[in-house]
């Protein structure tokens, strides 16, 4: 499997798509064939089962109807009374007269004689006395010696069905040697005399079982009896060996019901069609190939495979030619690429079209263009960063001038014992070397609060009125990291919008608490508050929602703390605002708790 896949991710696209769009439209192709033809097979099967289906029907619907017909005439013949009459004086040895003879043939036989040329479906009806000595009467009455000479006659017991003999009553020919008859053998009885003789109802094998003599090739049929005893109509060679195949694979013994089977001999397929005939104590068997039904199918089928693997080839090759045309460009492009790879940043791909090819080439022109021009802003910005470099040095001299400027002012103003003016140097001091100091990440909670002490005790030098600062905070609070200059602007926003209004002393409360897996520090005064609308509208302001300008009151201040905190910890954290108007305003940051190890 890994050498397939290598193997095609080493072929050329055209290679692949032209296989990807012949599987795409050779399988569905080919499932769709597959179900057709098997389709076909289905068709072929179930037309030759519906076929075989009315067959037997109309065959056993006959069978009835003939059966009926010997019954009727087996019934007519038992309740002629002076027929029975008859024999019983034959039986008893009581010689009729000659013009009894001659009474009992042109009326007795006569009659019965019509009976019989009037049903064109009987072969012969035939009574054989129990005797050898009487006076024969030909159609109808014959001494028992000529039943003898009838193969059934041999049988340990004679009644009942008698099929597939030959008649040979007479010694000096065969009436006709094909000719097959079946018969219904029955015996006539006298309550007085017993066993007066033997009644014979025959019909021709052919009338009662015509499809055992259709010749049709691939189809045949036979009866058996209860015996076991097969019997065919025409000559087929191995017909037997079928036939007991298919009783083996198929019919179960005693089975009552007609069925159709499907089955394979010898690889050729087979309806098999089994009727059982209670009135005959037997069973019709039909067989009926349908090799040259789906040898028709399968030679379609073998065509059709033929044509597929031809239009396959033509296709192959239309689809490689188009594919190829299709991806020119791309290959172009490709070759730009290369060019480009090797460092030649100066490629421009010509001709692109309106297609998604073109496309492709117009947007690889402009990403080019663009890397030439970020390229150049690049080194402009390296230029700019080392200016800023050297003005970060100078800004550095400058402000260490500063800081000595202040130690000498604070150091006179202690001289001439003007301490007031030395902490407020010293604090101006700290405020200017936390501000002017470079830091590339973020400080500490810690230092942040020094610069806001520092801060309020600058801004406590304007006022009449005193600023007071509440901290409450755990060491885990102070050890946080937070941007710089992030709760300085929420407490000047106290002081200037929410303290300065009133003018008299008040306090400035720092809470921080762990919440879960989050820090919160609260900055509340207890100025003038804000209204519900105000809070809104502040919170619009915050979130870019309202553009804020640049200001007083603008919220501008706040908007970058909650700005800097999102882009240094995410979105979920940041400031919320609480005020009640006339009360007290609080603002809370939130950040994420960074545990050191071994706190």
């Amino acid at each position: 499997m890994k050498q397939i896949r290598e193997k095609w991710q080493g072929l050329k696209l055209n290679i692949k798509f032209t296989v990807i769009i012949i599987a795409f439209v050779i399988v569905p192709i080919v499932f769709f064939s597959m179900y057709l033809f098997y389709s076909m097979e289905e068709s072929a099967v179930r037309e030759k089962h519906s076929s075989m289906e009315y067959s037997m029907e109309s065959s056993y619907t006959r069978i009835l109807k003939n059966v009926d017909s010997i019954n009727m005439s087996t019934q007519f013949f038992l309740s002629d009374a002076f027929l029975t009459d008859c024999l019983g004086n034959i039986k008893k040895g009581q010689p009729m007269s000659t013009e009894e003879l001659r009474e009992f043939y042109n009326v007795n036989i006569a009659s019965l004689e019509r009976m019989v040329n009037s049903n064109p479906y009987l072969y012969q009806i035939r009574v054989y006395a129990d005797s050898n000595s009487l006076q024969e009467m030909m159609p109808i009455l014959y001494k028992r010696e000529r039943m003898e000479r009838l193969d059934w006659a041999e049988d340990a017991d004679i009644y009942g069905w008698k099929y597939d003999y030959t008649d040979m009553i007479f010694d000096s020919y065969v009436m006709d040697q094909n000719k097959k008859i079946m018969s219904l053998v029955t015996p006539i009885v006298d309550f007085e005399n017993g066993d007066l003789g033997v009644l014979e109802v025959a019909m021709s094998m052919d009338t009662m079982f015509p499809e055992l003599y259709e010749n049709r090739p691939g189809r045949w049929s036979c009866f058996a009896d209860d015996s076991g005893e097969r019997h065919y109509g025409m000559e087929k060679e191995n017909q037997d060996n079928y036939i007991e195949f298919i009783l083996k694979n198929t019919v179960s013994r005693g089975e009552e019901e007609s069925h159709i089977y499907y089955i394979e001999i010898g690889g050729e397929p087979f309806v098999v069609g089994y009727l059982p005939v209670k009135e005959l104590s037997g069973s019709l068997i039909y067989v009926d190939s349908i090799a040259s039904e789906i040898g028709r199918i399968h030679n379609m089928r073998a065509f059709f495979i033929l044509i597929m693997l031809g239009i396959l080839v033509c296709l192959i090759a239309l689809i490689n030619f188009v594919v190829k045309s299709l991806l020119s460009q791309f290959y172009s492009i490709l070759f730009s690429i290369r060019e480009v790879q090797k460092g030649d940043l100066g490629v421009v791909i010509e001709g692109c079209g309106t297609d998604e090819m073109g496309e492709l080439g117009t947007q690889i022109n402009k990403m080019l263009l663009r890397i030439r021009q970020l390229m150049e802003d690049n080194i402009n910005r390296e230029r700019l960063v080392k200016n800023s470099e050297i003005k970060a040095l100078q800004n550095q001299i400058n402000t260490h001038f500063i800081y000595n400027v202040l130690e000498s002012i604070k150091m006179m103003a202690e001289i001439d014992e003007k301490y007031e003016i030395s902490d407020a140097v010293t604090s101006l001091g700290k405020l200017l070397r936390y501000s002017m100091r470079w830091v590339s990440g973020n400080v500490t909670v810690e230092e942040e609060v020094d610069y806001i002490k520092n801060y309020l005790a600058l801004i406590n030098l304007r006022f009449d009125y005193e600023i007071y600062l509440s901290l409450n905070m755990s060491d885990i609070i102070y050890k946080q990291e937070i941007p710089k200059m992030s709760l300085q602007p929420i407490v000047e926003n106290a002081i200037y919008h929410g303290i300065e209004e009133m003018a008299e002393d008040t306090s400035i409360y720092i809470k921080g608490f762990v919440d879960g897996d989050d820090c919160i520090i609260e900055i509340t005064d207890a100025g003038k508050g804000m209204s519900e609308e105000e809070v809104s509208e502040l919170y619009k302001k915050i979130s870019g929602e309202i553009e804020a300008g640049g200001g007083s009151g603008n919220g501008i201040g706040l908007k970058n703390v909650q700005d800097r905190i999102k882009m240094s910890f995410g979105e979920r954290y940041g400031i919320e605002i609480a005020s009640k108007l006339g009360c007290y305003t609080k603002i809370m940051v939130r950040i994420p708790l960074r545990r050191k190890e071994g706190a």
